[in-house]
């Protein structure tokens, strides 16, 4: 059981001991602790936060717990229930509000949730306010309000239907060309809030949807991160129903990733590339993308002419670095999209949307359009964490080891050999190292992870 603070928010396993894992006590805590920054934050105004969850079975709970932490607290909370972590981003902005949270645990499975925290832009929090809040919540530097500052619970619907709205006015999605096309797709969206939003997305653009694990009841019927080991029954499907292509989506709907029409992954982090594509052929300009994504990404921003630059791994982290560079797109190797034309933040949706306007633009199939990009093979291995591992030691021992190849530390080690690189790094959301390469082919790829799996297992 676990509990895990990061600049991806708090998340943890439901039950269980407080301070442990993501109890009620602590789910009041962390959320008290937030309303006491987001208060000291807006000294003229009463905070009005926006509140969304994805469909875990825990979220009904924790919701109820977060809006009336926040009620106590003196705050108004626009309540969207059943939701998506880019709609509450979108919906901060829409809703004029402070602040958001997301109850979310993302791509973990069942048993765990967590607390994403949106600032005011709609933006994840930054990484000072989050250690601000953290020390808060330590020394449990909160208090709340008499029975005449109150806060209110406002339900508010029809927010996905909003982010919709403002994903067909974007001017690089080309809604009549993709309905004409008439695609037919296989959408798996593992039993969570993406069986609402994106068949309303499809159906608003002409697609025709074989739903596949679309009721939102929080029974994940696979591991929820959408790998190729998890998705053979939507592999099947999309062959089954001779299908135009698949659509796989994370429980919260930010991450993307696509099954051809026969029945083999594009690969999630083909996603960004190929929505990459897509926009730098309209709006050439600089793209981002983390530490662990493919160097496809580098090799199709510089033949448009673009600039690539790289970010520490979390989605903060690379808006910052966006906003930095003036990038026109950017994201993370997971199926993360983010096009700043609509907001900062990971998007599924408006990643469906480019990619739909990408294939009708080219005229070609998705597995023609995969084998036309720059050909790499990733690996993504993972050693779980004891509480007597010391990973700074660990990198900074194998930073020493290839210090000849210049080591990347501004997240983790990540080293580039002549042919492929591996980077190594403590996960933000589950308590791993993470052990990802990129090599030519698959087989390099994979032997090079076995190679830094057996040297991390051998230092400890």
């Amino acid at each position: 059981m676990t509990l895990i603070k990061s600049i991806s928010g708090i998340r943890g396993t439901i039950g269980g001991s407080p301070y442990e894992n993501l109890t009620p006590l602590d789910t009041v805590i962390y959320v008290s602790a937030f309303a006491s920054w987001l208060k000291s934050s807006h000294l003229n105004i009463q905070p009005r936060v926006v509140v969304g969850r994805d469909a875990r079975i825990s979220g009904p709970m924790i919701q109820s717990l977060v809006n009336q932490t926040f009620v106590a607290c003196g705050i108004d909370v626009f309540d969207l229930g059943l939701s998506t972590t880019p709609t509450v981003e979108i919906s901060v902005i829409e809703l004029k509000a402070q602040a958001g949270i997301i109850i979310t645990a993302s791509h973990n499975p069942k048993d765990w949730n967590a607390l994403k925290f949106i600032d005011h832009n709609g933006e994840i929090l930054s990484s000072k306010s989050v250690i601000d809040i953290l020390k808060i919540a330590e020394d449990k530097d909160f208090n709340y309000v008499g029975i005449n500052y109150l806060g209110k619970i406002s339900p508010v619907e029809a927010m996905m239907e909003r982010h919709i709205e403002k994903i067909l006015g974007l001017s690089l999605v080309q809604s009549k060309a993709i309905q004409k096309k008439g695609f037919r797709v296989v959408l798996d969206a593992v039993n969570s809030t993406g069986g609402i939003v994106v068949p309303q997305l499809l159906d608003a653009l002409g697609v025709e949807v074989v739903p596949l694990y679309c009721d939102p009841n929080g029974l994940f019927p696979h591991n929820p991160e959408p790998l190729k080991e998890h998705l053979s029954v939507l592999c099947q499907k999309v062959v089954e129903v001779k299908a135009d292509f698949g659509i796989v989506v994370d429980p919260d709907v930010d991450r993307l990733a696509f099954v051809d029409e026969t029945g083999e992954m594009f690969g999630e982090e083909y996603t960004l590339v190929s929505c990459a594509d897509y926009v730098l052929t309209h709006s050439p300009g600089n793209t981002v993308s983390n530490l662990s994504s493919t160097k496809a990404l580098a090799d199709v921003t510089t033949s448009k002419g673009g600039m690539y630059f790289t970010s520490a791994v979390g989605e903060l982290n690379v808006v910052e670095k966006m906003k930095a560079e003036n990038a026109v797109i950017g994201g993370e190797g997971n199926g993360g999209i983010i096009y700043p034309e609509l907001h900062y933040g990971r998007d599924a949706l408006v990643g469906i949307a480019l990619f739909l306007s990408l294939l009708v633009e080219k005229e070609i199939k998705v597995s023609a359009l995969k084998a036309s990009y720059p050909k790499y093979a990733m690996s993504k291995a993972k050693v779980a964490l004891s509480s007597y591992m010391d990973v700074d030691e660990l990198f900074k021992q194998i930073k020493n080891q290839y210090k000849d190849k210049n080591p990347i530390t501004i997240d983790g080690v990540k080293i580039e050999f002549e042919t492929a690189w591996v980077h190594l790094r403590k996960s933000n959301t589950e308590p791993i190292i993470r052990v990802y390469t990129e090599a030519h082919n698959e087989e390099a790829a994979q032997s090079l992870a076995n190679r830094f799996v057996n040297e991390i297992k051998g230092f400890f």
